[in-house]
């Protein structure tokens, strides 16, 4: 098999990866992620999942990279990693009692030659009411820390999701089923 780059440092994607099989080489990118208001959130996590993706390959010159860029989006409005709690807080609040997107875009680019996939994929989060305490609460376990939209669904955080419409594991950063679809045009079987 060849070798496989995550071109991302988030242990969730690397645990995401070797649930699958996969036993990714990690190299973090190194790009500026600025991101642009005359773009839809679909193009921009798309483009900087490429960037990232793309920085790498050029970096080792082989294997095939994967990179990924998870945004959550609440009205039309993109809400990144939080600065502080303060943050957290006004997020989550904002979050409460409402249906909110996240969409990863995920790159996948063979570092030897011309080949590459660049998609996304888009799951429906709604959050039950919370009461401040409840936000305060969850704020204090640290799991909102470097989380887009100050929250984390695969630990304590599940407790603020009432239901999702979608790929679960899209809303941990990388949607695993369209991944393997798209792997399959690098290779002859999936993982």
């Amino acid at each position: 098999m060849r070798k496989i780059v995550l071109a991302s440092a988030s242990p969730r994607r690397k645990e995401l990866l070797e649930q699958c099989g996969i036993k990714p080489e990690i190299i973090a990118s190194d790009i500026d992620e600025r991101i642009s208001n005359n773009h839809t959130p679909e193009e921009i996590t798309m483009s900087l999942s490429f960037q990232k993706a793309m920085e790498v390959a050029l970096r080792i010159g082989e294997g095939l990279v994967i990179g990924a860029d998870t945004v959550v989006v609440l009205d039309d409005e993109i809400l990144g990693k939080p600065l502080d709690e303060e943050e957290a807080f006004s997020m989550l609040r904002r979050l409460s009692g409402k249906c909110h997107r996240v969409i990863t875009g995920f790159s996948i680019i063979d570092a030897e030659g011309t080949e590459r996939v660049v998609d996304y994929e888009t799951t429906n989060v709604y959050f039950r009411s919370l009461s401040d305490q409840e936000i305060s609460d969850y704020i204090s376990t640290g799991e909102c820390d470097d989380k887009a939209g100050a929250y984390g669904i695969q630990g304590k955080g599940a407790l603020l999701v009432e239901k999702i419409e979608g790929c679960y594991f899209n809303v941990m950063g990388l949607p695993i089923s369209k991944l393997n679809h798209s792997l399959k045009k690098f290779f002859s079987t999936s993982f």
